[in-house]
């Protein structure tokens, strides 16, 4: 049985809080692209001679994966701790880009346990799958329905956002992401926590138009000074006709919004070293 990950882009992204527990109160419109991975899961044998009840293989854009710390397999021991589960061979190609901000691998792990759900007939619905995966990771649990969705607490709480699919339908996505590695926990610490003046879910339910000056993610500030070629990326896709451009999550994608066509491969020539991609949302 096979599935398809789908990769996610920010629509604001406000650190509203400290918490005890060393993490951050965020606001964030979670929102769905059509950029996919694949994971297969099949039967294994017996007779097939592995360590692991889960035995992983990952091919694709994979950097540096370790598939034994991969979240495919967490999401298989958390649901395998509480259910009966047969062993099973996983294949995972990756597709997304890793440490983009696109929620790649925290949506690997959220389908696998959709996977594991509907081929093993656990029955669990989607709150108690969206329960197991907030313990995977902090934006795990969106990919579960994976529909826009305006997220707080550390990103597991999830409510409708009620807008965005309406306002972006129709719209070209430009994905432009450097060989740059963003140290989120170094982020963090040089934000300023503050309630914003406006709530991402309210602006990403205005005209696009109204999106450049007033929707914000926090994260760039600090991202930005530690890596100027981002700020001058998003800078450019507005050069290039971009309604609205920003960095998703804490990087280092940068993405855009148009009405019009961008020409991918103009796009490649300018950033040849870069994972480029245009979609229609």
């Amino acid at each position: 049985m096979i599935t398809f990950p789908c990769a996610k882009i920010n629509l604001g992204l406000n650190i509203v809080g400290e918490r005890a527990d060393g993490y951050h109160h965020i606001e964030t419109v979670f929102y769905p692209i059509p950029l996919y991975d694949a994971l297969e899961i099949k039967y294994m044998d017996e007779k097939f001679p592995s360590d692991s009840p889960c035995d992983l293989k990952v091919t694709g854009n994979a950097i540096d994966c370790d598939e034994k710390d991969n979240l495919v397999i967490r999401a298989y021991n958390l649901l395998a701790a509480d259910y009966e589960l047969p062993r099973v061979h996983a294949h995972l190609v990756k597709r997304i880009p890793s440490q983009a901000g696109l929620g790649g691998g925290s949506s690997d792990g959220a389908f696998m346990i959709r996977l594991l759900d509907e081929r093993f007939r656990l029955d669990l619905g989607n709150a108690e799958m969206e329960r197991y995966a907030a313990k995977l990771g902090a934006d795990c649990a969106f990919f579960i329905s994976a529909e826009p969705s305006y997220a707080t607490g550390i990103g597991e709480i999830l409510e409708p956002a009620d807008g965005p699919r309406g306002n972006l339908h129709g719209y070209y996505l430009s994905l432009v992401k450097p060989p740059v590695a963003v140290n989120t926990a170094e982020a963090y610490k040089q934000i300023q926590c503050r309630q914003p003046e406006k709530c991402c879910r309210d602006i990403v339910r205005q005209p696009i138009s109204t999106w450049k000056d007033e929707l914000v993610n926090d994260f760039e500030e600090p991202v930005f000074n530690q890596h100027p070629e981002l700020r001058d990326i998003k800078a450019h896709l507005y050069e290039l006709g971009a309604d609205y451009a920003a960095m998703s999550g804490s990087g280092s994608t940068l993405f855009a919004l148009s009405r019009k066509e961008p020409n991918e491969r103009v796009l490649k020539n300018m950033y040849p070293n870069y994972f480029v991609k245009v979609l229609k949302l």
